[in-house]
């Protein structure tokens, strides 16, 4: 197989495509879990519908109606708001065992919330989390990660931040219906107090229909992330990263594991770091894999578009040579155990596999929009501020001399002092005020004055905005409405057009569009934004607006065919 060849073509068609979902205002048979949600949870509907309960104190009491571990422990459909800022020091894990819900971290005032001292735990079905941070730290002695769900199912994480952890930093394996997006998994700590010795990892990262997308990892000692698959049933096993950017992972493995299942890296940033160039062979790592010695399975891995920044001046020239050539040529950094019972061509994928729609921005771009966008960022601390810079810069940033509390190096940490410690959360006075909400709907007595609601009645907040949603969740998404619109945008440079093929056999009626031999299909608007995807030849438009529309169809042979049309 000329592999070199066929990846620069799929590379090609993915910049030129820039696969994305449309959000709230096109037709759709099923909402998204909110606008903006893309990837395998996209469809999560968390509390929708249910009881909204205020957390009014930073007490980690359950048995306080106020506080977010009562919130958390009810049960039935809920969402959580926040009408205090500040940092919630957990006197335990914070277990969710009760699904159907959703933290809406984003209505916090003023600088927000952070979870300390323990893990924030999933342990259930059909949650969605916002707008949160979770900076586990030292002080409790607790050997954990700052976030983590195993065998769950129906899950989305939106632009949080996890950070200091002792274990992993964010773990989510076994799951099914799964999306971690614009998250910042940070400055795992290297030595600290783990009974095992160093540790510091990024996380534990599987799934079936599992989306990783638009995420930093920065300042790893390893696993950045270690991919779980599923060796017994590996059919079972479908994780799609793109758009992550990965800074300063190293010295160890960097990303490997993965075992049975199928595996998209698709638009990935990489920037080697300080710590990276210890060992120079990760230095053009993508990930590492192998044969079980259980089931004698092994994952199938499809590449494209990755790019490497091999310039930074930590780097060796052996190490730059290994990012250089992996930023040319991405199976390259595809690196494989050897084993008597698969060559490394038993491992690459023909081609991408199919998973829910997500905005694919090129890596370069991506690499931009993550640093700017992602994270807990509606008002982003101090910490993730300076972590950015440090990916930005490629530097690092200990507050004395040039080593961790424990002797780490190259940027890695030991201690959250290490790097200036936790910063306050606050809201100024005026910020409190405009939480008023008389009728304790969720909504704010300001904004149902501005939007003609009527705040003495609880009930208006669950009928329904033209949007499809309830006004209680559009309020939601007004919240951070232009972070949503900067993360979906292109800004490629390269329009979705019309590349009509005289030997291409379209079908159009007023109902429907297909094309003989496709394997699937998606339609864009003219601006770029995909509004509809479906596997097979075959599209109703009954979902769609009036408008004009791109139709763009995979042929399955690596021609990527598309047609301009116009709905009445």
């Amino acid at each position: 197989m000329n592999r070199i060849k066929l990846k620069s073509f799929l590379h090609t068609a993915n910049v030129a495509l820039l696969l994305s979902v449309a959000i709230a205002g096109t037709a759709q048979d099923k909402l998204l879990a909110f606008p903006g949600a893309e990837g395998g949870g996209c469809y999560v509907t968390g509390g929708r519908g249910g009881k909204v309960y205020h957390v009014t104190t930073l007490e980690d009491d359950a048995k306080n109606p106020g506080s977010l571990r009562y919130a958390v422990d009810q049960k039935g459909p809920r969402t959580i708001v926040f009408d205090v800022a500040g940092t919630i020091e957990l006197k335990s894990d914070l277990v969710v065992n009760n699904g159907d819900l959703t933290i809406a971290g984003q209505t916090a005032p003023g600088d927000g919330i952070c979870l300390r001292n323990y893990c924030f735990h999933i342990k259930t079905d059909n949650v969605i989390v916002r707008y949160i941070r979770s900076r586990l730290g030292d002080d409790s002695g607790a050997e954990t990660d700052a976030a983590w769900a195993r065998n769950q199912k129906d899950i989305i994480v939106d632009h949080c931040s996890f950070s200091w952890s002792v274990d992993e930093t964010a773990s989510f394996y076994g799951v099914e219906n799964f999306t971690m997006q614009w998250c910042y998994i940070t400055e795992s700590l290297a030595a600290s107090t783990h009974v095992k010795g160093a540790h510091g990892y990024g996380g534990l990262w599987g799934g079936n229909k599992a989306s990783y997308h638009h995420n930093l990892l920065a300042h790893h000692y390893s696993r950045t992330p270690r991919l779980v698959g599923n060796d017994e049933f590996p059919e079972k096993c479908l994780i799609d990263m793109r758009n992550n950017v990965i800074y300063n992972w190293g010295p160890v493995l960097g990303c490997y594991g993965g075992g049975g299942g199928s595996y998209n890296f698709v638009n990935n940033y990489y920037k080697p770091g300080p710590a990276t160039n210890e060992k120079p062979a990760i230095a053009g790592r993508i990930t590492q894999a192998g044969v079980d010695d259980t089931f004698f399975e092994h994952g199938v891995f499809y590449l494209s578009g990755n790019r490497f920044d091999y310039t930074s001046p930590y780097l060796g020239s052996k190490a730059q040579q290994n990012a250089k050539a992996s930023d040319e040529d991405n199976y390259e950094g595809l690196h494989i155990v050897e084993s008597e019972y698969a060559t490394k061509d038993d491992y690459i994928a023909d081609r991408e596999f199919v998973v829910r729609p997500t905005t694919t921005h090129t890596a370069e771009i991506a690499y931009e929009k993550v640093l700017r966008y992602g994270g807990c960022c509606l008002r982003r601390d101090a910490i993730d501020e300076r972590v950015a810079n440090d990916v930005r810069t490629g530097g690092y940033s200990y507050v004395s001399g040039d080593k961790g509390s424990n002797g780490s190096t190259g940027g890695l940490i030991d201690a959250p002092e290490d790097v200036g410690g936790y910063v306050e959360y606050t809201a100024t006075e005026l910020e409190m005020r405009n939480k008023l909400d008389s009728d304790g709907d969720g909504i704010p007595d300001n904004w149902e004055d501005m939007y003609g609601l009527d705040s003495a009645d609880p009930s208006d907040a669950l009928t329904t905005h033209k949007s499809g949603y309830s006004w209680f969740e559009y309020y939601l998404s007004t919240l951070v409405n232009s972070i949503t619109r900067e993360c979906q945008s292109l800004e490629s440079g390269i329009p979705v057009t019309e590349n009509e093929n005289a030997d291409a056999d379209w079908a159009i009626t007023s109902e429907s569009v297909a094309i003989k031999g496709a394997s699937a299909l998606r339609a864009y608007t003219v601006s770029g934004l995909s509004c509809d995807y479906v596997v097979g030849d075959y599209m109703w438009l009954g979902r769609l607006d009036k408008g004009a529309y791109i139709i763009v169809a995979d042929m399955g042979d690596g021609r990527v065919l598309s047609k301009r049309i116009v709905k009445n």
